[in-house]
């Protein structure tokens, strides 16, 4: 007997789970090892359970029985019993009581993040069988960091649902440690926003794009239309992006070569509705990408400064797990993405051509 299509596909889901699990048994004997007693840990087959392991994932989560009972439309002692069988076969303690309620313990934390791998493996096997049969379903969900939501990725969006519209996509905005945590459970399929440099293998990047990053201030500013130097600078407010950023490091590193005192600004925010409405309305000052600001420049609202910066720019670019496998959804999105960040690249470097 062969697999079918639909067969294999399942298979290579069913090897990512088992390993997912193979690795907490693993570290569970290790661990009973460590502290000197009888193993008392289950076989991976007991590990095998959905409603368990959906049990320590939401309450991790939410950190209240009641809660996750009610999301799953179980009683409060199913979910306990859950939970306790859960530890029992694990023979650690995955949950302790404190005032915020119930929380992973240091050993609890690293497998729920395995236990919701699990549950995005099993989530992705039913788009997979979609897709096998010529529809792309599911929900996707794109960590998308600040002020790099304005073009490719809502064009991207608008793109892949028009061609499958039975997809739901979810973006989540929050700081990058935050969404690096979800990208590591599968919480979130992949990142989406400038590169930073990676300390953690489990993690991948892709450049996708450059940025050129400009001055930019109101149109009609007193700065606007005229040579600007660092004197012009120091005399208006600043709103930039929060420090340790990659664009306010890079913003720093310039100043500091030039010999300047680093800028200390009036406003640090990552909601570019709020850095526009600031630009518009005041003569407050920023460095940044036309792009991310494109309708206020065509709209004629703003002004790019005579000011250089010596070519800074910053790397627009993917970040997923490494190893992962992204349901057809995900893949689709993304291809689209890289699709119109070549052709943003291939446009900018025929206006520089001219």
């Amino acid at each position: 007997m062969l697999l079918t299509a639909a067969g294999e596909a399942v298979l290579v889901r069913a090897r990512r789970i088992e390993a997912e699990l193979d690795a907490v048994r693993d570290e569970a004997l290790a661990l009973r090892r460590g502290q000197g007693g009888a193993s008392g840990v289950g076989a991976t087959a007991a590990l095998f359970h959905t409603r368990r392991l959906t049990s320590a994932a939401l309450l991790a989560d939410v950190h209240h029985m009641s809660t996750v009972a009610h999301a799953c439309g179980l009683t409060q002692p199913a979910i306990s019993a859950s939970i306790a069988k859960l530890e029992k076969n694990l023979a650690q303690r995955l949950f302790q009581r404190t005032a915020r309620g119930m929380v992973p313990t240091p050993v609890g934390e690293r497998w729920v993040v395995r236990f919701k791998r699990v549950l995005a493996e099993l989530r992705n096997i039913q788009a997979d069988m979609a897709a096998l049969n010529g529809a792309l379903e599911g929900v996707v969900t794109v960590g998308a960091l600040p002020m790099i939501r304005t073009m490719v990725l809502p064009a991207a969006i608008a793109n892949v649902l028009a061609r499958h519209p039975k997809l739901r996509i979810r973006t989540l905005e929050s700081p990058y440690g935050d969404l690096c945590a979800r990208l590591l459970s599968a919480e979130v399929d992949f990142i989406l926003g400038a590169l930073r440099p990676l300390h953690d293998t489990s993690l991948s990047t892709r450049l996708l794009l450059h940025e050129d990053i400009v001055l930019i201030a109101r149109a009609g500013h007193p700065l606007a239309g005229r040579p600007v130097g660092f004197a012009d600078l120091a005399r208006y407010p600043w709103v930039l992006s929060r420090a340790s950023t990659p664009l306010r490091d890079q913003l720093n590193d310039f100043f500091r070569r030039k010999g300047q005192p680093l800028l200390v600004p009036s406003v640090e925010t990552a909601d570019l509705a709020l850095l526009r409405g600031l630009l518009l309305h005041s003569d407050m000052l920023t460095a940044l990408s036309v792009h991310q600001l494109h309708y206020e420049f065509e709209a004629g609202g703003l002004a790019t400064l005579d000011f250089a910066l010596d070519g800074m720019r910053r790397e627009i670019g993917v970040t997923t797990r490494t190893g992962a496998q992204l349901s057809p959804g995900a893949g689709a999105l993304l291809d689209e993405i890289s699709r119109l960040a070549a052709s943003m690249t291939a446009g900018s470097a025929r206006a520089s051509a001219r």
